[in-house]
């Protein structure tokens, strides 16, 4: 992948492809081909296969996707399954049909089994059964990993697969009804500090331990593995360490300046109890993580901090 080649990323203003555009631009690259949502809706095959026949991509970012936390996955279960399928297979398709050079296809951490060894390995991928809450969505990453790998075999297709685990960073989503945990908390914390609320509530009961990774970070981690990577199957992306959810909310307590109390709703569901990524064949590819968690969520507060405040 070389500075003049033309790169193609799907889902360029979401928190993964805005930060591969970042990191690409900042690199040098300027041959990048974006497209937004309403310019060219991914679920539509005869679109998509317009778009490749006439931009005629050399590099794709498959970052494109329908995401959201627990309570989202859960109750939109047919939307995140049909939309995350469509747009998968029509980009993994169109990019074999139209001589693609290399795709990176982005999954998720969700596609390991609620109750795998951890850290989670790449090869405990269809070893037990998925987390209920967001199967259908964790199905979908599954079968764009097994496509990617079927069209390499079939067709000699140079198309990867890489399992982010759970990101934060600029552009990410933060409506409490289908956020993530991170940025669910840190709009939390931010909002009750402002109201002068005397307490913060958080779902489940803070035991689940998560890994969080910059967007910046996994960016770079993208880049190093488009020009290095090149075998079936898929390579985590992560830190290769976790925390407590109740750790992770004292932290962004800290960060914020809340006073409050932090209280527990444990009739909230808690999610898979733990997902830690193994990283020693991320590592072995040459590339690790450079942005601490706490820093990493202080620059996160200072660029939104004032952007849920309700005072004059």
């Amino acid at each position: 992948m070389n500075k003049n080649n033309k790169i193609y990323i799907a889902g360029h203003r979401g928190m993964v492809g805005s930060a591969i555009l970042r990191e690409l631009q900042a690199q040098g690259y300027k041959n990048l081909i974006l497209k937004t949502s309403s310019e060219l809706d991914l679920r539509d095959g005869h679109a998509v296969a317009g778009f490749f026949a006439k931009e005629r991509p050399a590099y794709v970012f498959l970052a494109a996707a329908k995401v959201g936390g627990i309570v989202a996955n859960n109750t939109f279960r047919a939307d995140f399954i049909y939309e995350n399928l469509m747009i998968q297979n029509n980009v993994i398709h169109q990019s074999y049909k139209h001589d693609v050079r290399k795709l990176m296809f982005l999954g998720s951490s969700c596609i390991y089994p609620k109750l795998a060894p951890q850290p989670l390995k790449e090869e405990y991928l269809l070893t037990g059964e998925l987390e209920a809450t967001n199967e259908p969505y964790a199905i979908a990453k599954i079968a764009g990993i097994k496509m990617c790998d079927a069209y390499r075999s079939q067709y000699g297709c140079n198309f990867i697969s890489v399992m982010p685990t759970n990101l934060y960073g600029p552009n990410d989503n933060y409506d409490l009804n289908n956020s993530h945990v991170l940025p669910a908390l840190l709009r939390k914390f931010i909002v009750a500090k402002d109201e002068g609320q005397d307490k913060v509530v958080i779902w489940g009961s803070g035991t689940p331990l998560r890994e969080f990774l910059h967007a910046d970070d996994l960016a770079s981690a993208c880049i190093h593995l488009m020009r290095n990577y090149n075998e079936a199957g898929l390579v985590n992306i992560g830190v290769g360490e976790d925390i407590s959810i109740y750790n992770l909310a004292e932290l962004v307590k800290e960060i914020v300046g809340f006073e409050g109390n932090i209280v527990l709703d444990t009739s909230k569901p808690d999610g898979t109890p733990r997902k830690l990524m193994d990283i020693s064949k991320l590592t072995k590819i040459g590339w690790q993580a450079k942005i601490p968690l706490r820093d990493g969520i202080f620059s996160v507060y200072e660029e939104i901090k004032f952007k849920f405040q309700t005072n004059d």
